[in-house]
């Protein structure tokens, strides 16, 4: 039976990451896949939505071109075409992967992994070996038991490929997977509708930022449906309707296809023998601060463990669970997460809010850039948008940041940089940003933290 240090059962982010990282400290290391290496991320979810999201935007400035002079004749959008660049994109990307783990000397083992006893595994029928088994095995989309719900298409399918853009689209949930994908067909002629059952879109966001986005978005055509409950979905001719509830009034929305964006939950399909098992909570898995499982030599990082599901959160955690494996501490602050959503304009954010400081009682000032001030943004037709930064109303220091402009999530590693680091307002202040850039608006924001800081010195 063929021996490893270490046995990663899934190739997503977190997966490769963390096999990579353990053949580079000299562990014996084989990744487990059942489906294309690079998981969900690139395969299924970020690499395909941002790939569609670019398309979007080069025929959003093709229209914009005449303003310029610039015309190109009539705009037609060939979405199978789109859709065969995007393969080409992830193919790519995904055998760049595959060369690196095959250079690092890791083993890929083709099929799904069952952990049948700790330091055990079985692939394809096969038993291995491992001092220590990662769990990496990501998520898949949820479907919550709503009537008519099997209807409805998941972002895993909608990305997989199609022939033309759908005429109509409801999306049901608006968090990043379906404001994303709203902005893809919307850019592309079709009619969007977003029905979420909170009370704003991308819930988890700075409140102004949901409030912009949802402005935006109604501007361009989308119905944006929130504090709406969904009770079922029908088929209605060759159309689905969605049937809502919203404030004790019923409601419905239509479309040629529903898209099911409500979330996703960790997938462990497969993944325990009979005779096996962790603690779980809810479908995921249970894990400390060292990704230790309830078994001795199981260990868990991404979508799978956490609450936070990021291709960039699991691959911090891969690392750093390989780190402490080999002894060593964390070289990522895996703490401190940023999120990016990529909208247009793109929305960034990392560390607190205003209102999380708030609700937290804790003292801020918060510095604001509104880019209609910013030459790169009027020379792009930019829309409405800002920089926020958040600092300690006593010492300065940079708890937090929210942009959502163009570029965004290009610019949010220099404030992400300020809150890991402790950095304050006044050492951000001091860095020399070019002109024209998008970032030298993190100068202007941070000039008006600094004048709000010294008012109450």
């Amino acid at each position: 039976m063929e021996h490893y240090g270490l046995i990663v059962i899934g190739a997503g982010p977190g997966g490769y990451e963390a096999a990579l990282r353990a053949a580079r400290l000299g562990i014996k290391t084989a990744v487990v896949e059942n489906r294309d290496v690079g998981g969900t991320c690139l395969n299924r979810g970020c690499i395909p939505t941002k790939s569609l999201l670019h398309a979007a935007e080069t025929a959003k400035s093709l229209e914009k071109g005449a303003a310029w002079g610039i015309t190109a004749g009539s705009l037609s959008v060939d979405f199978a075409a789109v859709h065969r660049k995007k393969a080409e994109v992830a193919e790519k990307l995904r055998a760049g992967v595959e060369g690196l783990l095959k250079q690092k000397k890791v083993d890929i083992l083709r099929g799904t992994g069952t952990i049948l006893a700790p330091g055990r595994v079985a692939v394809a029928g096969e038993a291995y070996g491992a001092d220590n088994i990662l769990i990496a095995t990501g998520s898949i989309p949820a479907r919550p038991p709503i009537p008519g719900l099997e209807l409805a298409v998941t972002s895993d399918e909608v990305l997989a490929g199609q022939e033309r853009v759908y005429e109509s689209l409801v999306i049901i949930g608006g968090g990043v997977i379906g404001v994303e994908l709203a902005c893809v067909y919307n850019a592309l002629g079709c009619h969007v509708a977003i029905v979420e059952a909170l009370d704003r879109i991308l819930p988890n966001m700075d409140r102004e930022i949901c409030q912009n986005m949802s402005m935006i978005l109604k501007r361009r055509g989308v119905s944006v449906n929130t504090a709406c409950m969904v009770s079922a979905v029908e088929r209605d001719g060759e159309g689905l309707v969605v049937r809502y509830a919203c404030k004790g009034q019923p409601g419905e929305a239509r479309g040629e296809a529903v898209l099911c964006a409500i979330g996703r939950r960790p997938h462990t399909a497969g993944l325990f023998g009979e005779d096996f098992a962790v603690d779980m909570e809810r479908g995921r898995i249970l894990v400390d601060s060292q990704f230790r499982t309830s078994v001795p030599g199981v260990y868990a990082i991404g979508d799978v463990s956490s609450k936070v599901q990021l291709a960039h959160v699991a691959a911090a955690q891969g690392a750093a669970c390989v780190e402490a494996l080999a002894g060593r501490g964390p070289q990522v602050d895996v703490n401190c997460i940023p999120s990016c959503i990529y909208t247009s304009p793109e929305i960034a954010s990392i560390g607190i809010t205003a209102g999380e400081a708030k609700s937290a009682g804790r003292a801020v000032k918060v510095g604001k850039a509104l880019m209609s001030a910013n030459g790169k943004t009027v020379i792009a037709d930019g829309e409405r948008g800002f920089i926020k930064i958040v600092a300690d109303a006593s010492t300065g220091v940079i708890l937090g940041a929210q942009l959502m402009c163009e570029r965004a999530t290009d610019m949010l590693s220099e404030l992400t940089e300020a809150v890991v680091n402790g950095l304050t307002a006044r050492q951000l202040a001091r860095v020399m940003r070019p002109h024209p850039t998008f970032e030298e608006a993190v100068s202007a924001a941070v000039e008006d933290l600094l004048g709000k800081l010294e008012e109450t010195a």
